[in-house]
């Protein structure tokens, strides 16, 4: 079984320029869910939606063509794919020939599947396409504004509490930070709480939210952890959480997991990616 630090990240690499698909590096989801309780029987569906923002390749003629590539990745597949080896696998077109846009997500597509152990969906989008692209952010209520002291930077679950007769509402913090557990770099992003069930103290989600900042672990892993946590501690009636995380190295990942709602919104980058 693959393990986290057996993988690329945070070792020296050399960027390939022909096509390898043996560079992807996996990394089985199982362990870090036991970690949080959870079995074969996952409370949550959803999926990780992937952006690769520097894809490029030759044509026939030996002409670069360059893409956007997003990729959707079942929240029930086995495996995760560390992303510093997704981005050496992409480097690795650069120089290497194919027929058309079509081929190359083809391509990609087979590939993902066999190292994420599920069929990934695959959209290459071409140059003409992307100034039709939207950056927005997540929708929702801020709590970014309500005062707090804090004091703990390592996840605190304790903090989350809800009381009071059911409410609907979405609430949306863009303080999050966490750390990548191999290498120790930041991770940024947005996270987007949708519930229904007694309201959720605002003050106390934002302190549980910020108490990550020193916290290391993958992208999947936190949001997955913040699903567990609110669910066990607020029993709201329905759950949804969403983030969306800056790039590093032309990728970011952005986990959506939900009890209840399919499929997963539209991919939309946020001012930050």
């Amino acid at each position: 079984m693959s393990k986290p630090e057996d993988s690329p990240l945070g070792k020296p690499a050399q960027y390939r320029e022909q096509y390898d698909p043996g560079l992807l590096f996996a990394i089985e989801r199982a362990p870090q869910r036991a970690a949080l309780g959870l079995g074969d029987v996952l409370p949550f569906s959803g999926a990780d939606l992937w952006t690769a923002y520097e894809l490029s390749w030759l044509d026939p003629r030996g002409k670069p063509e360059v893409a956007i590539a997003r990729f959707s990745v079942p929240a029930g597949s086995p495996r995760i794919v560390e992303s510093k080896s997704l981005k050496l696998y992409l480097n690795g077109f650069s120089q290497t020939p194919f027929d058309s846009a079509a081929a190359v997500e083809r391509t990609i597509a087979a590939d993902l599947g066999r190292a994420f152990g599920a069929g990934v969906a695959v959209e290459v989008i071409g140059p003409r396409a992307f100034a039709g692209l939207r950056i927005d952010e997540l929708a929702g209520e801020s709590i970014d504004d309500v005062a707090i002291e804090v004091h703990d930077y390592s996840p605190r679950p304790d903090f989350l509490a809800a009381s009071g007769p059911a409410v609907e509402e979405v609430l949306v913090s863009q303080l999050f930070k966490s750390n990548c557990p191999v290498t120790g770099q930041p991770d940024w992003g947005s996270v987007q709480v949708r519930y229904r069930g007694p309201r959720i103290d605002r003050a106390g989600l934002l302190r549980y939210l910020v108490s990550f900042r020193q916290h290391a672990g993958f992208h999947e892993h936190c949001v997955e952890r913040i699903f567990v946590d609110v669910r066990e501690r607020c029993r709201p009636e329905k759950l949804t959480v969403y983030a969306r995380f800056t790039r590093r190295g032309g990728i970011d990942i952005n986990p959506f997991r939900s009890g209840w709602e399919q499929p997963p919104p539209p991919d939309v980058r946020t001012a930050r990616q």
